[in-house]
């Protein structure tokens, strides 16, 4: 039987359970999220004077929700309506923000920045899903591990939540240390120059962009990377498989599926899901067949694709966006995140594979990593305020990068651009990408041509409305190289946004 990690439990008691927890137990169902969502509302939403009071004012009361349909039919918790309308304290189950003896902050990128205070018992059903990645993947169970948290540390939640759930690894006897240098890259590679033979396999967490500089700076510093035995988590942005595999293939050489894997995670609800050799086995497929792509997710962009565990995170999908439900310092029900995507259970995906013939291919690559855990899908997109509109048609971040990370291109670009669309004088509109340079790259007479036709050669073969909708005399887009690091368009420090809209005066 699985342990219950979803209830209030003094931390010491979550902490146990977490211990004993068998991650072969603990999957092998069923999966019915109803036990979890009574007892969110139970132990949570009841004590919580925000959540009852909103309810009140939507009509509606605790006493009536008595099945999953009626939990549906809750009101949806937002932003503007629930998070900036009610007082931190009166959010928190008895209303008592020392009830709760850890912070969060988000990272603000639509907006100010919000708070998200939460406690330690909150974090053990969290740390499974890195047990996930670092047990099934990586085999940290019985493999000496340096695991190098390159998350910015202090409120912001990447760096110190992911320390506190591989400290709870650790705790629970798996022979891993956890170095903390933050996102400062030579402390980074002190630590990892000065430890990293002692060990099995050095792993890093980090933001993609960040662990490819960090891989990118190792390099140039005569870093041999194959003989660490490198393994990469990432967290907090969509990439494309071709940037997996030249990633992969620049730290040594290691299989992408195996030794690399990504979290979905927000500052309000933790990780929600990771992948897993199954889901990355997967998306590599679809990637490389992309009318399956377009089928499955009805988008000509490829999405994160994870496995989530319906008992500790609840997902529905209202207008093709995710809505959440979970415990938390600020318990969320019915909470509209906003990002869009969709849910696929896992009987689902396989009959769908199956169908069209990639189910047996994918499964062989699996070789060696066991049997797929039954777990369901949730895809993620991201939000779309961060898409384009060119001549009407929506022109995706990840359609652009997927021609950036070409292998003979990321020799010399580190990955990150800005995309724009011009409205243009009299050359007409245009759409615009600006590219970063790789650190110490001086740029040769041909390279903007060949991230131009790059660029143009994955949106006409991922996105058929580009194709179809703009004029072909518009099509190629118009490259601009900056230096690495440039302060204008790519700082350090912050965390990069991908698309931008065009200032007036600013359009040269």
């Amino acid at each position: 039987m699985s342990l219950d990690l979803s209830s209030s439990k003094p931390v010491s008691e979550a902490l146990m359970a977490f211990q004993r927890l068998d991650l072969d137990q603990h999957f092998q169902g069923p999966f019915d999220p109803w036990p979890f969502l009574k007892r969110l509302l139970l132990e949570e939403a009841s004590k919580t004077p925000a959540y009852l009071d909103y309810l009140a004012r939507h009509g509606r009361s605790l006493a009536e929700v008595d099945s999953p349909e009626a939990f549906r039919a809750l009101p949806l918790m937002t932003k503007p309506d629930y998070i900036a309308a009610y007082p931190l304290s009166s959010r928190v189950p008895g209303g008592d923000l020392s009830s709760l003896n850890r912070l969060a902050v988000s990272s603000g990128s639509t907006g100010e920045p919000t708070l998200w205070p939460r406690s330690e018992d909150l974090e053990f059903p969290i740390a499974v899903r890195f047990e996930q990645v670092f047990k099934d993947a990586f085999q940290a169970d019985r493999r000496k591990t340096l695991a190098v948290v390159c998350f910015a540390l202090g409120n912001w939640v990447g760096g110190l939540f992911t320390t506190s759930c591989l400290w709870h690894l650790t705790r629970k006897g798996y022979p891993m240390t956890v170095a903390t240098p933050g996102n400062q890259i030579p402390e980074i590679l002190r630590v990892i120059q000065a430890l990293g033979p002692e060990y099995d396999q050095v792993v890093l967490l980090g933001y993609p962009p960040f662990i490819r500089d960090v891989v990118d700076q190792g390099i140039l510093g005569g870093m041999d990377w194959a003989s660490l035995s490198i393994r990469m988590v990432f967290a907090g942005e969509v990439f494309s498989e071709e940037w997996r595999a030249a990633l992969s293939e620049r730290a040594g050489g290691i299989s992408p599926h195996q030794h690399t894997a990504s979290l979905y995670g927000t500052a309000d609800g933790g990780v929600l899901g990771n992948e897993t050799p199954y889901s990355i086995c997967i998306r590599r497929h679809l990637s490389q067949h992309p009318e399956l792509q377009r089928q499955l997710f009805g988008e000509s962009r490829l999405p994160t694709l994870v496995q989530y565990d319906p008992r500790d995170r609840y997902f529905e999908v209202v207008d093709e966006t995710l809505v959440l439900s979970g415990r938390n310092g600020v318990p969320l029900i019915r909470y509209h995140i906003k990002d869009r995507g969709g849910l696929i259970p896992f009987d689902e995906m396989n009959a769908f594979l199956k169908r069209n013939g990639a189910l047996e291919p994918i499964l062989q690559q699996m070789d060696g990593n066991g049997a797929p855990r039954p777990l369901p899908f949730v895809y993620v997109f991201g939000r779309s305020d961060f898409t384009i509109s060119f001549y009407g048609a929506n022109v995706f971040p990840e359609n652009v990068s997927v021609g950036l990370e070409r292998i003979d291109l990321m020799e010399k670009l580190s990955g990150k651009f800005i995309l724009e669309a011009e409205e243009g004088g009299e050359e007409g509109p245009r759409l615009r990408v600006t590219v970063e340079l790789r650190q110490g790259i001086s740029p040769d007479s041909g390279l903007e041509a060949d991230v131009a036709a790059a660029i143009l050669n994955e949106l006409l073969r991922l996105n058929s409305e580009f194709r179809n909708y703009v004029p072909q005399n518009r099509q190629r887009p118009k490259v601009i190289l900056k230096p690495f690091a440039d302060p204008q368009d790519f700082p350090t420090g912050v965390k990069h946004r991908y698309t931008r809209k065009i200032q007036k005066g600013n359009a040269g």
